[in-house]
């Protein structure tokens, strides 16, 4: 089992067996796929961005500040 720590700002570093196993570089961008108890970490391509970009605009309506306070616990 890989594991890292999280900062006391929710950040960690990617452990390098698995920046090497996803082939992730600096500037690299990574999503999470959310399954019950675990998550799924993949590496975005380019046309995974475009992709996400044009997804992004559709999702501005739960971008409130009371949608965070909301969701920020969960």
């Amino acid at each position: 089992m890989i594991t890292s720590k999280l900062t006391t700002k929710s950040q960690t570093t990617i452990p390098k067996k698995v920046r090497e196993s996803l082939d992730l570089h600096p500037e690299d961008a990574i999503s999470y796929i959310i399954e019950e108890d675990h998550a799924i970490i993949h590496k975005v391509t380019l046309t995974d961005s475009a992709h996400l970009k044009a997804l992004e605009s559709t999702l501005e309506e739960w971008a409130s500040e009371e949608d965070s306070e909301a969701y920020d616990n969960l």
